[in-house]
This record gives structure tokens, C-alpha cells and sequence, in this order.
């Protein structure tokens, strides 16, 4: 094992990321394509029903799910800085696309932090009032609460059980 695989806690058999790693991941996804500035924050994980929820699987040496969950305007206002627009009043298929896009960077800078040999699925959004994702066989490793100037939103890792 590499002096670098020690420090982020892989091992063999099981590779981890660690919370300010996945805060790192994320706060430099959001200023790069969004120019925000995102920290951590307290805000406990509570779904409203007006939310949405961009989902992105890794399989292969680990596997798991990466999931960016915001509500319906912060995702207008996302899509509309990431493509330099003013931001739509309504989700249409580019404020998913984009959402969709954002959950895919950060599970690419993650699937290079874990262990090499996993592929990243293609991204999924779900959105709606009152709906409940699950990713079967899978458990919650991480979830790290948020804070940029459009309000609070969650990124979530889930893992297999091995």
C-alpha cells in the first residue's frame, strides 16, 4: 500500500473517503462551473417535498452511489450560473442536465480519490413532491450538509455492504 493510500484511510479490501475530502470535492466543483462558494453547515438532512435529487452509481473496486439533493429553485438558480443564463422559474431537461452534470463531477473527483477500477454510471435526476430514492444494498457512508448564497443542499455518498 502507497504512503498515499495510508493517508486517505484505503485499504485493500475497502476504500473510504473522508468528510473533508468529499467537502474539498464539492466546494471546488461549485466554485470552478458555478462561482460559489460553498462551506459546511448544520442544516440537518430533512427531504421537502419540492426537491431534487441527482444521483450518479460507481461499480467496479467499490461501489456505492453519489447523490446532490437541492430544492426546485436552487436547482433553476444552478443551472442558470453553470450555463451563464439567467435561470429558469421552472425545472425543465436543462436544469436537470445540469444537476445531473454536477453530481457526475463530483463522483469523478471522488471514484480518483477511492481506488482505481470504478466507472461512474450515467446520471440520474429525480424530481417530484413526494418521492423517496433508494439505492438498494446500500447505506449511508457520508452526508455533508451544505451552505452557498442560494441555500442549504446535501451530498450524500452511499455504499454497498460488503
Amino acid at each position: 500500500m502507497s504512503p498515499a493510500e495510508k493517508t486517505l484511510g484505503l485499504t485493500e479490501s475497502s476504500a473510504e473517503i473522508l468528510p473533508s475530502e468529499l467537502a474539498q470535492i464539492v466546494e471546488s466543483v461549485f466554485a470552478t462551473m458555478l462561482g460559489l462558494e460553498v462551506g459546511e453547515c448544520g442544516t440537518p438532512w430533512f427531504p421537502n417535498g419540492e426537491r431534487l435529487t441527482a444521483a450518479v452509481h460507481m461499480a467496479g473496486d467499490w461501489n456505492g452511489a453519489i447523490l446532490l439533493e437541492c430544492d426546485r429553485r436552487q436547482a433553476c438558480q444552478f443551472a442558470g450560473r453553470f450555463l451563464s443564463l439567467d435561470p429558469s422559474d421552472t425545472v425543465d431537461d436543462v436544469v436537470r442536465d445540469v444537476l445531473g452534470e454536477l453530481v457526475n463531477m463530483i463522483g469523478g473527483n471522488m471514484k480518483c480519490v477511492l481506488t482505481r477500477g470504478i466507472r461512474l454510471s450515467m446520471p440520474s435526476v429525480v424530481d417530484g413532491s413526494d418521492y423517496c430514492l433508494r439505492v438498494c444494498g446500500a447505506e449511508v457512508r457520508e452526508r455533508l450538509a451544505c451552505q452557498c448564497s442560494e441555500g442549504p443542499f446535501w451530498v450524500t455518498v452511499l455504499a454497498t455492504r460488503s
